[in-house]
């Protein structure tokens, strides 16, 4: 069974780092798109960053030069590094995997999420 599971939340300073993963564990899938996405409170799930199996990076308007998406491909585990961090990145950070199975059917799955907090 595939579970994606995303870490490295927390509660940081503005300005302040944080790295989150999204590992994804199972058994016969290859990734084809990890994609991190945020949700504040009272507002709409936003694409942050996506990365494609080729290398393919986008970014948010809003995190661009703050921000930076990559991946290990051996461990199927994807990373969000976030520097400069301000009070409005605030959300529960959210990990997508579309992973793609032998029979070359492409799934989402999503990870639960994880709280970041910009608050000093």
């Amino acid at each position: 069974q595939v579970q994606v599971v995303e870490s490295g939340g927390g509660l940081v300073q503005p300005g302040g780092s944080l790295k989150l993963s999204c590992a994804a564990s199972g058994s016969g899938f290859s990734i084809d798109v990890i994609g991190w996405y945020r949700q504040a409170p009272g507002k709409q799930r936003e694409l942050v960053a996506g990365i494609t199996s080729g290398g393919k990076i986008n970014y948010a308007d809003s995190v661009k030069g703050r921000v930076t998406i990559s991946k290990d491909n051996a461990e199927n585990t994807a990373y969000l590094q976030m520097n400069s961090l301000k009070p409005e990145d605030t959300a529960v950070y959210y990990c997508s995997a579309d992973l793609r199975n032998a029979a070359g059917y492409v799934f989402r799955y999503w990870g639960q999420g994880t709280q970041v907090t910009v608050s000093s």
